[in-house]
Formats: structure tokens, C-alpha cells, sequence
């Protein structure tokens, strides 16, 4: 089962479908510097309801404020690989992990320190 849906044909269109969603909705609330950095496609100026925490990877969009440190936009880049591994099972996933990211595998693996969680 995991080879039909992890790092698979189904995963990658999960995958790009979430890239298109988050390419929709950032190219709709985006009021600042949009850019690619390190494979991601970076929407700077975005209001803070329009994305969680300090700023949320959704397939191979990252949408923020203005939260763009290069340790951040490592941390992102391990979750777009998150994003790609898993397509559209990976937001269950997560939230099966639970809010806390000092707990959540997905968090520790993108590196808890580059995602300011820890110092």
C-alpha cells in the first residue's frame, strides 16, 4: 500500500495539485515579493490569516509575511519534500502528528531549530 501511495504517481499528483491550490490562493492574497528560492515559490506579504504559524509550505509554495531567513527556507524545502512523498495524505498526516512541533515528526524532520521552533 505504501508504494501505491507514498513517493509514487499518486503522490506526485497530490503533490502538484496542492502547488496549484497554493499558487491560486497566494496569487490572490499576496501583497508583497513573490520569488523562487531553494525550489520553493516564495509569496511574501501575505495576511496572517492566510497561512499558520509564522508561514505554511503548501506543495512547493511557501506563504508568509515576510518570515524568509535561509534557515527557514530549508525547513520549508524539507516540508515540500514532505508535500512530495506524501501528495495529498500528507495535511492528514500532519495533523495526525499533532500541533505541537516539538512533537511532530514532520516538524522534527524539517529541523526544529530551522523552523525557530528551538534554539
Amino acid at each position: 500500500m505504501r508504494r501505491i501511495l507514498f513517493d509514487s504517481p499518486i503522490s506526485r499528483a497530490g503533490y502538484l495539485y496542492a502547488t496549484t491550490v497554493g499558487l491560486v490562493w497566494a496569487s490572490i492574497w499576496s501583497t508583497g515579493t513573490v520569488e523562487r528560492r531553494g525550489g520553493l515559490v516564495v509569496f511574501r506579504g501575505m495576511p496572517a490569516w492566510t497561512f499558520g504559524r509564522g508561514g505554511s509550505c503548501v506543495g512547493a509554495c511557501y506563504l508568509t509575511n515576510q518570515n524568509v531567513s535561509t534557515a527557514i527556507l530549508e525547513h520549508e524545502a524539507v516540508h515540500k519534500r514532505q508535500w512530495q512523498r506524501f501528495g495529498m495524505v500528507f495535511p492528514l498526516l500532519y495533523l495526525v502528528a499533532g500541533r505541537n512541533p516539538l512533537r511532530n515528526r514532520f516538524e522534527i524532520e524539517a529541523g526544529l531549530e530551522k523552523g525557530g521552533y528551538a534554539r
